[in-house]
């Protein structure tokens, strides 16, 4: 290695696709991972016969070139599933999306909801996404923004949609045309609506033989070496193993916050955007049960602020090969951050009691086992300071031939697509930045 390697840091599912698109237009690259084994939050582990994976994680496909590269890695294994997705709200359980499947709920809800979004529809007015909250009630009305999108977007970001801009929007949230609302109002529809009406998941051995399946095609992939500092003059990164390299063009893929408190000699007006960065902490807690479960639903969500989780999923409803015989497993996702702290300590608790007052466990379930995954980095939050600290990080980096990539590195809210689409690009532009 030298002043002219390629280096990456993080071997998640986007420092992954950078390595492997590098090679395949035979650029040399290594590959920096802090743990003992590759695939960051895209990973899957077995216990006690169970395979869980680090939260849910599901493959969506918008591009041909994306699917065909991840059925070249995974080859058979990889399953296509008709979305089966509820949200529970007014103490009963409603197809998602909630704004285009309002059958179901109690009457003067359903008015609310429903004559709100005519309203919304009829006044004409573009809301625009300078602001979440208007957003939201420019573009549903105020009986959906009451009793879903509010408090759900609440509990999952942490901070109330009033505090966050609707530039990280981009198609996640669907917006069904006044007949498909009317529609799902009036009886129950099982359309599918939104781009992850469908899903792709392996067939066998978890989310995580996607980041298998990548990191044997990597050469020079470096397991267990977290990074201590990195000298930008010198162009040299320490390790905390004593390991000292030198690097050409760097490829970040390690959450951006991370990385400001590693590079020497920051100015004063780039650290303080570092410190302007926000984000939610996801507490995934993954359950394995002696029983089994009958019903094909994939996830719910739950808006509700006396529920600690905002999610729950069925990890045997996304393949039969991830419990032993006759038994389920299931998920649950609760956020947190310095605007909304979390009690570790009786969380795993509460969970649990919320799991059976919503009925996803019954009296007579048996836990088999439990696994805890505390993410700490879980979504950048788009506040007032999120385009002007990144832009400013963003551009500081780029000065110093480094270039950052995936949800965490470029910090963004990106599908698992758009992460091995973001390691293409990124390494197409290895070469062309300067200092």
């Amino acid at each position: 290695m030298g002043r002219s390697s390629v280096v990456i840091l993080g071997a998640g599912l986007a420092g992954l696709s950078a390595a492997w698109h590098l090679q395949q237009s035979g650029r040399p690259c290594h590959v920096y991972e802090k743990e003992a084994e590759p695939g960051g939050l895209c990973r899957s582990k077995k216990v006690q016969g169970f395979v869980f994976d680090c939260d849910g994680h599901l493959l969506h496909f918008r591009h041909k070139e994306v699917f065909d590269l991840v059925r070249e890695l995974l080859k058979d294994n990889l399953v296509r599933h008709r979305r089966d997705s509820w949200v529970y709200c007014d103490d009963r359980f409603i197809r998602y999306p909630f704004q285009a499947n309002l059958f179901g709920l109690s009457r003067p809800v359903l008015k609310e909801c429903l004559t709100g979004f005519i309203r919304a529809k009829r006044s004409g007015v573009d809301p625009g996404k300078e602001n979440f909250l208007k957003w939201i009630e420019g573009t549903f009305g105020e009986g959906i923004a009451r009793h879903f999108m509010i408090p759900y977007n609440t509990k999952f970001w942490t901070v109330h949609p009033r505090h966050m801009t609707g530039e990280w929007l981009d198609g996640f949230i669907p917006q069904p045309s006044m007949d498909r609302v009317i529609d799902g109002a009036v009886h129950d529809s099982r359309q599918l609506l939104g781009y992850n009406s469908h899903f792709w998941y392996p067939r066998e051995g978890g989310i995580g033989q996607l980041a298998v399946a990548f990191s044997k095609r990597i050469r020079n992939l470096h397991t267990g070496f977290q990074l201590n500092r990195i000298d930008l003059r010198h162009r040299r990164m320490t390790f905390a193993n004593g390991v000292s390299r030198e690097f050409g063009d760097l490829i970040t893929t390690m959450p951006l916050p991370e990385l400001g408190g590693l590079i020497q000699d920051l100015p004063d007006d780039v650290r303080r955007a570092f410190a302007q960065l926000r984000w939610n902490s996801i507490f995934n807690v993954n359950l394995g049960l002696r029983q089994e479960k009958p019903s094909s639903r994939h996830w719910i969500y739950f808006p509700q602020e006396r529920i600690s989780f905002f999610r729950a999923g069925f990890f045997h409803n996304f393949s039969a090969h991830v419990t032993p015989p006759g038994m389920s497993s299931l998920y649950a996702e609760v956020s947190y951050s310095t605007y909304k702290p979390l009690d570790k300590v009786t969380v795993l608790g509460r969970i649990e009691k919320d799991l059976r007052k919503v009925g996803l466990l019954q009296a007579g379930d048996h836990i088999v086992c439990r696994d805890v995954n505390d993410i700490r980095y879980g979504y950048p939050v788009y506040d007032r300071h999120y385009t002007g600290a990144r832009r400013l990080i963003l551009d500081f980096l780029r000065g110093h031939r480094i270039l950052t990539c995936g949800r965490y590195g470029g910090w963004q809210y990106m599908s698992m697509e758009d992460v091995i689409l973001e390691g293409r690009e990124v390494s197409r532009r290895v070469g062309f930045s300067s200092i």
